[in-house]
């Protein structure tokens, strides 16, 4: 059921700890709205919502949802099942899930959706920063913290939104948009897409929502990018072609992949009338985002510590290759979280094989997210599927290993937690002993 979200007083968000849906419980926040919200665990994103006055919950419980709401938002990670959308629905509040409520918001803007499997997140804040930098004001949804701000969520005082959409279970179809930027197309969420032709037409779906004065940016000889794009009816950009697909963009950030996001973000902001000089510097001083090849610091032995979201084959190898460029010199220690017993008995070969690109991989337990035990698949599949090419061990017990990587690591060594659940504790803790 859709509302005018100008009326609500009061919301409750199921899933509050998700970064996109968090973003949305910000901007209510912003607007005075009494906001409450629920999770199974405390993180930095429930943290920054209770600073601004939002009432979080530890776990769901059918006594968080009151009379007093008028609407109940949920993330689409959160089942039918759970308690708090059972109660809601007996005392008959409005639902929205977190895409039927970006639709609402991106109806009345010149909404920019940002998607492809890889980089998606950091070409969302690329661009945001080129239009704030160049004084077009845009609000910003995205699905990490911008350096600016430490926010996921920005107000602008312009029409332009620009926001991180996302292709799972096809909710990005569920935006009005009036750009589209597809970094790239890859194989993932195969828990939802059957193979890579269900993938592309959900994209293709999304292009067709473009009409003949709005743009589609991609890189158009890219793998698995004509299917998409070719016959739509608007404007195709190719960010590998000129202007932006020329030079390489000046970047802090390392690796290719953080080029041709630029690329994107460049071709986006000059259609959107930045100059391209302007939009290059203002990249030149980009510092990257939260959990996105993210510097935590060194040890006290000088070993180097990051951590990295990336939780499938693309994004994992894109990660390595980057610190490679970064650290030439340095030993690559991995430690890494599936996410998903489907993906990673899916794609254990591919995962298996982006890991391998490190000197030395710890594999924990997966991460289920949103999924029953599957006693099918383990992580010790995946280490066997590694130790066929390289060094893989599996990290059971944290306590051990971290008091065995503090006497191990030196000024030789980078660490990199890698994965989609709470893993940068992990080298966090390891900066802490």
């Amino acid at each position: 059921m859709i509302m005018d979200l100008s009326n609500i007083k009061k919301v409750h968000f199921v899933g509050i700890g998700g970064i996109g849906i968090s973003a949305v419980a910000r901007m209510m926040l912003l607007e005075g709205k009494r906001v409450t919200g629920s999770d199974n665990s405390s993180s930095p994103v429930t943290e920054e919502l209770s600073k601004m006055g939002a009432e979080i919950f530890v776990g769901h419980d059918v006594d968080n949802i009151t009379s007093d709401i008028d609407l109940v938002a949920y993330t689409i990670a959160v089942a039918d099942s759970n308690p708090e959308l059972i109660r809601a629905r007996e005392l008959g509040i409005t639902m929205m899930s977190y895409p039927e409520i970006l639709n609402e918001v991106s109806k009345n803007y010149f909404t920019i959706a940002i998607c492809g499997t890889h980089g998606k997140t950091t070409t969302t804040a690329m661009l945001a920063k080129i239009l704030m930098d160049a004084g077009l004001e845009p609000t910003v949804i995205v699905g990490s913290f911008l350096h600016e701000g430490k926010t996921n969520f920005v107000v602008g005082k312009s029409k332009i939104l620009v926001l991180e959409a996302d292709e799972y279970r096809r909710t990005f179809l569920q935006i009005t948009p009036r750009m589209i930027v597809i970094n790239n197309i890859d194989l993932d969420h195969l828990d939802y897409y059957k193979d890579m032709a269900d993938i592309q037409s959900a994209f293709r779906s999304f292009g067709e929502k473009l009409g003949e004065e709005d743009y589609m940016i991609c890189n158009t000889d890219g793998e698995n990018m004509p299917e998409v794009y070719v016959g739509l009816n608007c404007k195709v950009l190719n960010y590998k072609g000129p202007p932006a697909g020329g030079e390489a963009p000046k970047l802090i950030v390392p690796g290719e992949h953080n080029r041709d996001n630029a690329r994107a973000a460049i071709t986006a902001a000059i259609a959107l009338g930045v100059e391209e000089d302007v939009a290059r510097k203002s990249l030149e001083t980009f510092a990257g985002t939260w959990r996105r090849l993210e510097k935590k610091g060194s040890t006290p032995s000088g070993a180097v510590i990051y951590d990295d979201y990336a939780h499938n084959p693309g994004k994992i190898r894109s990660a390595i290759a980057g610190l490679r460029e970064l650290y030439p010199e340095k030993k690559i220690n991995v430690v890494f979280m599936p996410h998903l017993y489907s993906r990673t008995k899916i794609l254990l070969k591919e995962l298996a094989e982006s890991l391998s690109s490190a000197d030395k991989v710890f594999v924990t337990d997966i991460y289920a997210a949103r999924e029953a035990l599957d006693p099918t698949i383990h992580a010790r599949h995946l280490i066997e599927a590694i130790n066929s090419k390289g060094g893989a061990e599996y990290l059971d017990d944290y306590e051990e290993i971290l008091n065995r990587l503090k006497r191990e690591l030196g000024p030789a060594d980078l660490l990199v937690t890698v994965g989609a659940g709470d893993i940068y504790k992990f080298g966090e803790k390891l900066l802490t002993m």
